[in-house]
């Protein structure tokens, strides 16, 4: 065993690689889905389009909540450690 291998947790380390990909590539997702449901709504609303409107808004809402609960929950983490 070296010395690096000894400081080194090797399956921690990986561990932490991979939440933090799926955390960051899906908290880009969900805030990209809000902004593209408030582009949509904002659009179907000039239109007229009140019921499709209505979906994308409720689309940018849901997506907001979703990341604020990842923000809440990346920083209650955070402090507990």
């Amino acid at each position: 065993m070296s010395f690096a291998t000894a400081i080194v947790d090797a399956h921690a380390l990986l561990e932490l690689l991979i939440a933090s990909l799926v955390a960051g590539i899906g908290i880009c997702v969900v805030y990209a889905a809000a902004v593209v449901g408030v582009t949509r709504a904002r659009e179907h609303r000039r239109a007229n389009r009140g019921r499709t409107a209505t979906v994308y808004a409720a689309l940018a809402v849901v997506a907001l909540a979703a990341c604020g609960w990842a923000i809440a929950t990346g920083i209650t983490i955070m402090a507990t450690k």
